[in-house]
């Protein structure tokens, strides 16, 4: 990312930094967060930047705990996921149980341990979804930040505070795209998900519906 783009995403992230820092004032912590966006938005970048403001604001403890929605991947061959519908792609890309019962843990205990998707597995695009064998352990901090696609989705509604929507313009988040993943997955991926994202982000999570929305989509987004 230039110096360019990274002072663009500081900008967009601000108003919720700056949110979070009322919050915490007047309400009961934990916070659960949802940071929503289509693909190539940026999420994981704003995500690290509200949370390094946020975690600089004490010395003694983290305020921000970031969740990746990327590791509840719901895994499956691409023949799999041409096969099926809209609405069954957008039910089964990430594993929103499994998000629930973390988010459900994490608010009545405190803490929660989960498996996270294997990207790094020579099988990550079969349908037999690797898991990594090691679990992941935190504990809820003030601030609980679960940002991905599809992850202010309505089944996880009563469990988040406040859900974010980030939107970037079409072209700006193509071009991202291209840079990480190359044309041919970019193309791949155009075929694939773009029809359920914007169901989804047009249907089902409308804009209005968001408690905060973060940057400006053009009319193709």
């Amino acid at each position: 990312m230039s110096e360019i783009e990274l002072q663009e995403s500081c900008t967009q992230a601000q108003p919720l930094v700056e949110l979070l820092r009322r919050e915490l004032n007047c309400r009961t912590v934990p916070i659960f967060i949802a940071l929503d966006g289509r693909s190539g938005s940026g999420k994981s970048t704003i995500a690290s930047i509200v949370a390094d403001e946020l975690n600089a604001d004490s010395s003694e403890e983290a305020i921000v705990t970031v969740i990746e929605g990327d590791q509840f991947y719901g895994g499956g061959s691409a023949s799999t996921w041409d096969a099926i519908s809209i609405d069954q792609k957008i039910d089964r890309v990430i594993d929103w149980q499994r998000q629930r019962l973390l988010l459900k843990s994490l608010r009545n205990q405190g803490t929660a341990v989960w498996q996270y998707f294997d990207w790094d597995s020579d099988d990550w695009d079969a349908d037999i979804i690797p898991l990594k064998p090691q679990p992941i352990r935190c504990v809820a901090t003030p601030v609980v930040l679960l940002e991905g696609a599809y992850s202010a989705r309505p089944e996880l509604s009563d469990l988040l505070d406040i859900r974010v929507l980030l939107n970037i313009p079409t072209q700006v988040r193509r071009a991202r795209l291209l840079k990480r993943e190359g044309e041919a997955y970019r193309d791949d991926w155009e075929r694939r998900w773009a029809a359920a994202e914007d169901y989804y982000f047009g249907s089902i999570t409308p804009a209005h519906e968001y408690d905060l929305v973060l940057g400006q989509a053009d009319e193709q987004s």
